[in-house]
């Protein structure tokens, strides 16, 4: 398999799969286009249907979307239990994944993924209003699934990759939790994604 990601300081679609193929244990080939430079359009286009990353690539197989491809992970590597067996855990994994793929755009726009980046910023009210969303949501399945792990359904998951772009927003951009109605549950859950192994190895790759 050939994962194909962008610049991994800015990439947070590439970050999600990246994750997630990490955590199955299976040998990968990694390909990094450079963004934000002359010809990365054409350089994208020539590996990618969508002309965006990431892309994977397995034989004559090629998932253009960061959510297909971590499904695709999640069916072709059922060992690796990037989904919980229990469907309800499941089913609300699913949906807190597919909330951060197609929502959020007002803290996406204000707060891109940098991880060289620690700048306090005024944030508009859309964008408080995406935080305390995700607050709730993130409190919400740690209060429910607390006993299975420091996840948000307990053990590590697919829902995880997803939002761990957002903590490194947060961390970025001096988003103080607290702040926004974080009792402690959705801080304590943003520290556990900074600090999962996995993630760590990006984060040192992307900063040298």
């Amino acid at each position: 398999m050939e994962l194909i990601i962008g610049t991994k300081v800015w990439s947070s679609w590439s970050l999600r799969p990246w994750l997630a193929l990490k955590r199955t244990g299976a040998p990968f080939t990694e390909t990094l286009v450079q963004l934000r430079e002359v010809g990365t359009s054409e350089a994208v286009a020539k590996v990618s249907p969508s002309a965006r990353v990431p892309v994977l690539k397995d034989g004559d197989l090629t998932i253009w979307d960061s959510l297909a491809i971590c499904e695709y992970l999640a069916e072709k590597f059922p060992a690796a239990k990037l989904w919980p067996d229990d469907p309800a855990a499941r089913a609300l994994g699913r949906a807190a994944a597919a909330e951060m793929h197609s929502s959020f755009a007002s803290l996406r726009g204000e707060c891109p993924m940098d991880l060289s980046l620690r700048h306090e910023v005024e944030l508009s009210e859309l964008t408080h209003e995406d935080i305390r969303r995700i607050i709730k949501l993130w409190s919400d399945l740690r209060e429910r699934f607390s006993a299975g792990g420091p996840f948000l359904l307990g053990a590590w998951s697919i829902a995880d990759a997803f939002y761990t772009p957002v903590a490194t927003r947060f961390r970025s951009y001096g988003v103080q939790l607290s702040d926004f109605g974080d009792a402690g549950a959705a801080g304590t859950y943003n520290e556990a994604l900074l600090e999962q192994p996995d993630y760590l190895e990006w984060e040192t790759a992307a900063l040298g």
